[in-house]
């Protein structure tokens, strides 16, 4: 069976739960026609590099997928009716990449670094009270 990537854009007025409303009926249909979401992924609302439909930022949400092609054309289908999806895309590739992606990653170290200089600074403000005193 086919491996694809799957990508879709939200608009940024609707709520997190319904953008999982739209991933759960992702997933059920891919499922219905014998193929299997193996991963998903919510990148959060981020910034979109130009408008689209007059919106500027959009909900991100990551999806592997292994199924038939009739089946991932049938989900584009179902996108390219629904108004709260912007936009989609669907990649074909050789094999699917269990790992979080680079856009979790990245913000996984970015969150790291962010403690560690909120300790850091705790440490000196501790530092310099014990000078103070």
């Amino acid at each position: 069976m086919p491996f694809y990537e799957h990508i879709i854009m939200s608009r940024p007025d609707i709520s997190t739960q319904q953008v999982d409303a739209i991933v759960e009926d992702v997933t059920k249909q891919i499922t219905e026609a014998g193929g299997k979401v193996t991963k998903t992924e919510y990148w959060g609302l981020r910034n979109l590099a130009y408008r689209i439909k007059k919106q500027r930022k959009a909900h991100y949400t990551f999806l592997n997928i292994e199924a038939p092609a009739a089946a991932v054309q049938e989900v584009e289908r179902q996108h390219s009716i629904n108004e709260e999806i912007l936009r989609y895309i669907s990649i074909k590739v050789e094999e699917l990449d269990n790992e979080p992606s680079v856009i979790l990653s990245r913000r996984e170290k970015e969150e790291k670094k962010a403690k560690a200089r909120a300790e850091y600074s705790r440490e000196n403000e501790e530092f310099t009270e014990a000078e103070e005193a």
